[in-house]
């Protein structure tokens, strides 16, 4: 049963945090003994306990501080508590048992505290305690609810509980951005920003990808040697980029309509450490690009020179996909336009065939440069012979002509 308010147990519940301590340097404030203040702040440095006996006015170095507060709780990292049940009577008390219950906004998560064991004995001054290791998952409010159960000293059943309540606050803030390149590669740029109060170092970012994807780190040099240093250290408010490749697999990039619909990337994994060596972690939830939209008809080129001498014929090859949800039947028109640097050699108006949705086909092109420079491949028209509309792909890539 609840015990009514006001009413006085035999045994004291305690929860005590368990925290490492912290690395504090002394502020060293001091003037000459003409000056107005005196020998005031140099009479403070002497009596402060980080101060170095006759040397009070150099900064010797950091000082372990313990803590003075329940401090913040990140997401990611392990929360820590003593839990104890102390008999303050001089008698002992029978039957004594803890259950501890951590409730968040989703879910109540149970502790292994004497629950699963059988009730002990306290004799006078005895304590019962058990630690308590939690990874915290969850945003928000956390209630921390002990109850103790004991034999009273009229041989009955009697129970009181306690509620510690703390809040969980975020200790990162990711951003992320796609791009999406013509080559069917995705590259995603992602930004950790340090929003801890204190300095932390980022041991582990990585990417994590889906099975529609495979992923390439663009953070290391050729040598495999981190582009960041041996040692990613971020203060307060400091962010640090990543920048991975995730290339579709074979079986997905072969179909357009697989290509579309694949939109999960996979999940980023970071791992942290603050203070004396405290570890977090931190997962992301599925991360989604944007597909880009295609429309019925996707043109991309396959082999192209980088460079071609001028007045000098060159080929290149073209890819033609059927992105739409029916057969298209194409005729290929090349048009030299007024103002291109480039003269289309072949035939023009030829019929491809048919192309059923979702059909690829692959064609050779030939154009002659007349100018110098970097100039755009321009002029590609395909004309839809069942609707009567016409594509025209004026700005395909750029080449050099020299």
């Amino acid at each position: 049963m609840d015990p009514k308010e006001g009413t006085e147990h035999l045994v004291a519940l305690k929860v005590m945090r368990l925290t490492k301590p912290a690395l504090v340097s002394p502020k060293i404030v001091t003037c000459d003994f003409k000056d107005l203040p005196g020998n005031i702040l140099n009479n403070y440095l002497k009596d402060d306990a980080t101060a170095v006996v006759q040397m009070e006015t150099l900064a010797a170095g950091q000082f372990l501080l313990l803590p003075q507060s329940f401090g913040n709780i990140y997401l990611g990292e392990t929360f820590s508590c003593y839990v104890c049940v102390h008999n303050e009577t001089n008698q002992p008390v029978q039957s004594v048992s803890i259950k501890t219950d951590l409730q968040t906004s989703s879910q109540k998560i149970p502790f292994a505290v004497q629950q699963h064991q059988s009730p002990v004995m306290l004799d006078t001054d005895e304590t019962l305690g058990e630690v308590i290791h939690h990874e915290v998952k969850d945003l928000g409010i956390h209630v921390l609810v002990c109850e103790v159960t004991y034999m009273s000293q009229y041989n009955t059943l009697a129970s009181f509980r306690k509620f510690f309540k703390f809040e969980v606050v975020k200790p990162l803030d990711v951003k992320t951005k796609f791009y999406n390149a013509e080559s069917d590669e995705v590259f995603l740029e992602t930004q950790v920003q340090n929003i801890t109060s204190g300095p932390i170092v980022l041991e582990q970012v990585s990417l994590e990808s889906s099975q529609q994807f495979s992923v390439k780190s663009l953070n290391e040099d050729t040598s495999g040697n981190s582009v960041f240093g041996d040692v990613t250290l971020l203060q307060p408010q400091e962010s640090c980029q990543y920048l991975y490749c995730l290339t579709a697999k074979e079986n997905i990039s072969r179909d357009i309509k697989l290509l579309v619909a694949a939109k999960n990337v996979g999940k980023l994994d970071i791992v942290w450490r603050s203070n004396l060596g405290e570890k977090g972690r931190l997962q992301t939830s599925q991360l989604q690009r944007m597909t880009p939209d295609y429309g019925d008809i996707r043109v991309t080129y396959e082999e192209l020179p980088n460079k071609v001498p001028v007045d000098s014929p060159f080929v290149f090859k073209c890819k033609l996909v059927n992105a739409s949800e029916r057969t298209l039947d194409l005729i290929l028109k090349l048009r030299s336009l007024q103002e291109s640097s480039l003269i289309w050699c072949g035939i023009s108006n030829r019929r491809l065939g048919p192309l059923e949705a979702g059909g690829v086909v692959e064609i050779s092109l030939t154009a002659l440069p007349i100018n110098t420079g970097l100039h755009s491949i321009t002029g590609i028209s395909l004309v839809d012979l069942f609707l009567n509309r016409t594509y025209d792909y004026d700005d395909l890539a750029s080449i050099y002509v020299y």
